[in-house]
């Protein structure tokens, strides 16, 4: 045999090889979702101001439901197709690990003992927050060392445990802890009294103290413990279910920085602006195969669900009773730290 001829032969053959589509993708937990017909998101036992609240009639919304539903509808082509599950911080990880729960998504930072003891996955992060203290401005505290044999609120099982005991060593004071597990629990617990101070994630602070209607008898003190960007979990081992996570907050972002809203989506999709947008938009093909998912699994998601901007806006920003400012949470472009993976 000819075996230039042969190695220019295997060569094509290689190249025809990469050059072919991927075939469709389906990891563990996507099948099962699938076969399920619905997909199992963290909720919150009880109301986690902002971020996942329920009303009487156990109607939820918030910014992490809202990120729920986007997964949802990326992969089962219907947010109502979301099954929400209440539980406590604590629960989080067991929950995920038995197979109750499909994917994390409540607040929740990427820490390395999560990633290496607990056998979790993370996605990029979707909202970059810092830890902080507010203190009942009667104590006149203007910073964490003035506060020196202080008692202070901490939700119990969170990264914030951690935070306040580094952060008060390097200081060195010494507070008293007092550890709740329930936000309301947690929150009456400060408001009537019982602690000086309450450590939690900024943006929940910001939001506990409008939420009373008490922004003059409480201060936040400018110590910032910790910075923590919060992330959604899965198991390791399925790297097409975090892929799809992933995937799935890149197209919120992206739809965000390229003027796409739930209100033009349809006309966009119609008439794409570029073939970058078309090809996102499933006008044609290509964006769903590698991931197991249909080809209009985007245009679903913001159709349904929104863009970034949009899920903020209404959940904490200018549409909600909050009022909360991007801050480090906006695009790139525009102050912020976020954006998305690029679709080609």
């Amino acid at each position: 045999m000819n075996f230039a001829k042969w190695g220019a032969a295997a060569l094509a053959l290689g190249m025809l090889h990469v050059a072919a589509p991927a075939e469709a993708a389906g990891g563990k937990t996507l099948e099962a979702v699938k076969a399920r017909g619905t997909l199992n998101c963290t909720g919150h036992d009880g109301s986690y101001l902002g971020f996942a609240e329920v009303d009487d009639k156990g109607n939820w919304k918030g910014m992490d439901i809202d990120l729920c539903r986007a997964v949802t509808t990326a992969v089962l082509g219907d947010p109502a197709k979301l099954k929400i599950v209440p539980i406590s911080w604590a629960q989080r990880w067991p929950s995920l690990q038995s197979g109750d729960i499909d994917i994390i998504i409540k607040a929740s930072g990427g820490t390395l003992s999560r990633d290496t003891e607990l056998g979790l996955q993370f996605t990029n992060s979707y909202y970059l927050g810092t830890t902080k203290v507010m203190a009942h401005k009667e104590l006149n505290v203007a910073s964490l060392k003035d506060a020196d044999g202080g008692s202070i609120c901490i939700p119990a099982g969170t990264s914030q445990e951690q935070q306040v005991a580094a952060y008060t060593a390097k200081l060195g004071i010494k507070l008293e802890p007092v550890l709740i597990e329930k936000t309301e629990e947690l929150e009456q617990a400060y408001f009537s009294g019982r602690c000086d101070m309450y450590a939690q994630w900024g943006p929940t602070l910001a939001i506990a103290r409008k939420a009373k209607g008490k922004v003059e008898d409480h201060i936040i003190l400018p110590d910032v413990l910790d910075v923590e960007p919060e992330v959604m979990i899965v198991r390791q081992g399925d790297d097409n279910w975090v892929d799809i996570a992933n995937w799935t907050l890149s197209a919120l972002l992206f739809a965000e920085q390229s003027g796409i809203t739930s209100k033009n989506v349809d006309e966009l999709k119609a008439k794409p602006t570029s073939p970058q947008i078309g090809k996102f938009l499933g006008a044609t093909p290509g964006v769903g195969t590698g991931l197991g998912l249909s080809d209009d699994w985007a245009y679903s998601v913001i159709k349904n669900v929104g863009n970034y901007g949009e899920i903020f806006e209404r959940n904490l920003g200018k549409e909600s009773p909050y009022q909360m400012d991007r801050e480090l949470t906006n695009l790139w472009n525009n102050g912020g730290v976020l954006f998305p993976l690029v679709f080609d």
